[in-house]
């Protein structure tokens, strides 16, 4: 429970303080590696053996439908309820699941599974920004492979400002990277309609037996193809880890909006 000083109010997340900001901020933490994941993917499906050109409503139906899976029915529907005070996360998923349990042996082995869960999270907070940050910059040897040189030394100057930043708060993150990412899924959704008007045929990948097609027709193709696809719903956890940070309903409404 939040207590504060005497004479002090605690203001909570779902409580006094405005939505809008709320939103703008999970916009920017949340979904940011959502919205960014699905770029690479693709550029990994369509490359080596599992990229043919006949594969590509296959391999688009599988992405949608796992991002849609994943992210709608595993997490906003069933995960997100399980909070604990509020609270998600590994470890309060751990302690949430404890309390049912009266077998001392059986939580002691929970516990050990929850205290390895928090070791993948501290070690994929670790090794996500850096591969991230990195990948976003190698774009500029697309544009200019003069600028080869400066990959590396760039990717640094923004892990460095990233993490100046990020000791701040979370508050302050969703702040600077909100409006950001609002822009950018705008400018998506741009291209993207832009790009559908040009050949709306590509809408028919939404139907599902493209990607049942795929899977069973090329299962050595299906099979290679989800080791990339996988990487589309990298970040989704966030959605159930950040709700102490900004609570359910700011999380729910920034994913319908």
């Amino acid at each position: 429970m939040l207590t504060a000083p005497p004479g002090e109010e605690v203001t909570t997340v779902t409580g006094r303080k405005p939505l809008a900001p709320l939103i703008v901020g999970a916009i920017g933490v949340v979904f940011g590696d959502i919205g960014t994941s699905p770029l690479y993917t693709l550029r990994e499906c369509f490359t080596g053996a599992h990229g043919p050109e006949e594969n590509v409503y296959g391999i688009l139906s599988v992405v949608f439908w796992a991002i849609t899976i994943i992210v709608t029915l595993k997490y906003v529907t069933l995960i997100m309820r399980a909070d604990n005070n509020g609270e998600g996360g590994i470890m309060a998923l751990t302690a949430l699941v404890s309390r049912g349990l009266t077998d001392r042996s059986g939580r002691r082995w929970l516990i050990v599974l929850g205290i390895f869960g928090a070791a993948m999270f501290y070690g994929d907070g670790m090794i996500t920004p850096a591969i991230s940050v990195l990948s976003a910059v190698e774009g500029l040897e697309v544009m200019a492979p003069a600028l080869k040189p400066f990959v590396i030394p760039f990717t640094l100057a923004v892990l460095i400002g990233l993490f100046s930043i990020q000791r701040n708060g979370t508050a302050s993150v969703g702040v600077l990277f909100g409006p950001v990412v609002c822009l950018w899924f705008a400018v998506l959704a741009l291209l993207g309609a832009m790009q559908i008007a040009r050949d709306p045929a590509v809408l028919a990948a939404l139907n599902p037996a493209y990607a049942f097609g795929f899977l069973t027709g090329n299962p050595l193709a299906a099979f290679l193809a989800l080791g990339a696809v996988v990487l589309a719903v990298t970040g989704t956890e966030a959605l159930y880890a950040d709700m102490g940070h900004f609570g359910a309903t700011p999380i729910l409404s920034a994913r319908a909006h």
